[in-house]
């Protein structure tokens, strides 16, 4: 998100020039930040303890996806907070700042980066613990304007996800639709496709803009 409230255009919003701006934007780094932490505290959630089999969190070290990870301010704080962090970006603009930080990491070594498409990963099963996306979930739907292939490109990721995901896995995703059709489209893929869950905004009514879902594996 930009300061006027608006979802940057990708994938030109993270190219060349601009990637520099994203990643030396001190407005941006303190929102992502503060959105990372929230999508940890999420993930840590006691309701979400409580959907599919019941579980509760300790303090492993959990591997964990950080998805569209795009510069990293997201992936620092996972580190921070005491997980074992895998970087995927599809933008190579973006994930080479990413990996210019991990030499300045205090635990840079639990941070493992990947250049990929998130509809493709090139992870195996049942190998991830946690997934988490900060503000890139919804770009999986660029230049997708028929409704066949929207419906397809979602439910196709979402089933890629739970495969690399273990047994009651979690994953919180945080991103913005643009409506309410949209919303639904996500939520369905997920919900059709071995995920249960809950989904956190702001304001109940809300039908578009950042939405927060909160996932559990089968």
């Amino acid at each position: 998100m930009t300061r006027k409230n608006k979802l940057p255009e990708f994938p030109n919003s993270y190219l060349g020039e601009k990637s520099y701006e994203y990643d030396n934007s001190k407005w941006m780094e303190r929102n992502q930040n503060k959105t990372t932490l929230l999508c940890f505290q999420y993930l840590c959630d006691e309701k979400l303890d409580n959907v599919g089999k019941k579980d509760v969190l300790d303090k492993k070290p959990y591997i964990t996806l950080d998805l569209g990870c795009g510069t990293g301010f997201s992936s620092e704080i996972l580190i921070a907070s005491g997980l074992k962090v895998i970087g995927v970006d599809i933008l190579f603009d973006m994930l080479i700042k990413a990996k210019s930080k991990i030499p300045h990491l205090e635990n840079g070594s639990n941070l493992y980066l990947i250049l990929a498409d998130m509809k493709y990963l090139p992870i195996r099963s049942n190998s991830i613990n946690h997934i988490i996306s900060i503000s890139a979930y919804n770009f999986i739907l660029h230049e997708k304007k028929d409704y066949k292939d929207r419906n397809k490109t979602v439910n196709n990721t979402a089933k890629s996800l739970k495969r690399i995901l273990k047994p009651n896995g979690r994953m919180i995703i945080e991103f913005y639709p643009t409506n309410e059709e949209e919303l639904n489209l996500f939520r369905s893929s997920f919900t059709d496709n071995g995920f249960n869950g809950f989904m956190i905004k702001q304001n109940p009514k809300q039908k578009k803009g950042q939405t927060f879902l909160l996932l559990k594996r089968w």
